[in-house]
């Protein structure tokens, strides 16, 4: 099986649409995220900004790799899985993820049932991710190499020949360079460390 190594996310946060069905009308909005707290952020901003609004649902998905995903459906008292499951099949259609969409609802007076809701809040999701610039990124592990100043010249040449990309370094007695590495490459980049003499590495992580 082939490692997969990259992810679709969304550049930026596109501007608004609108769906209307019967009065109600149903503001999109899509954010690229990558913690919880920005979600929070997101969503109080909305909340302040449509704050005659009926209705905030939302979903979103953290994470790029199997092991580390996360999801959140929120119908916010809508009927249930009406809108925030609707919402993240939109995003599970896409493929894509560190990603939160909102849909903003202003009820119109005419009651829409479960399938007009579902429909409604699915389309304005759609809109929203249509509208966004999609990318494509790697997916990184982090390394620390650690290693004595003498150690210095093999340790680079290493980072040059194999082209890494250093995320941070302190280079003084003892020397610490955070290196960041695809994850298709991690495991022989790992090894190629581990095998120098007097250099420890040590993963840090997705």
């Amino acid at each position: 099986m082939k490692l997969k190594d990259t992810y679709k996310t969304i550049k930026a946060a596109p501007t608004e649409v609108l769906f209307k069905d019967k009065n109600s009308k149903f503001y999109g909005y899509a954010f690229p995220v990558e913690s919880e707290d920005t979600i929070k952020i997101h969503l109080e901003q909305l909340k302040k900004e449509h704050h005659t609004a009926r209705h905030w649902c939302y979903a979103y998905q953290l994470g790029v790799t199997e092991k580390n995903i996360q999801f959140r459906a929120n119908d916010d008292g809508e009927p249930n899985n009406s809108a925030g499951m609707p919402i993240y099949g939109q995003i599970q259609s896409f493929d894509v993820t560190n990603i939160l969409i909102v849909v903003v609802r202003y009820f119109g007076g005419v009651k829409l049932g479960v399938g007009g809701l579902i429909n409604a809040y699915r389309t304005a999701a759609q809109m929203a991710l249509e509208k966004s610039n999609i990318i494509t990124k790697t997916i990184n592990v982090q390394y620390v190499v650690a290693f004595d100043y003498k150690n210095m010249n093999k340790v680079m040449r290493i980072i040059k020949e194999r082209n890494l990309t250093v995320v941070n370094q302190k280079l003084e007695l003892t020397c610490e360079i955070t290196i960041s590495v695809r994850l298709k490459e991690s495991k022989s980049i790992y090894e190629t460390f581990k095998n120098l003499y007097e250099v420890e590495i040590e993963e840090l992580g997705i």
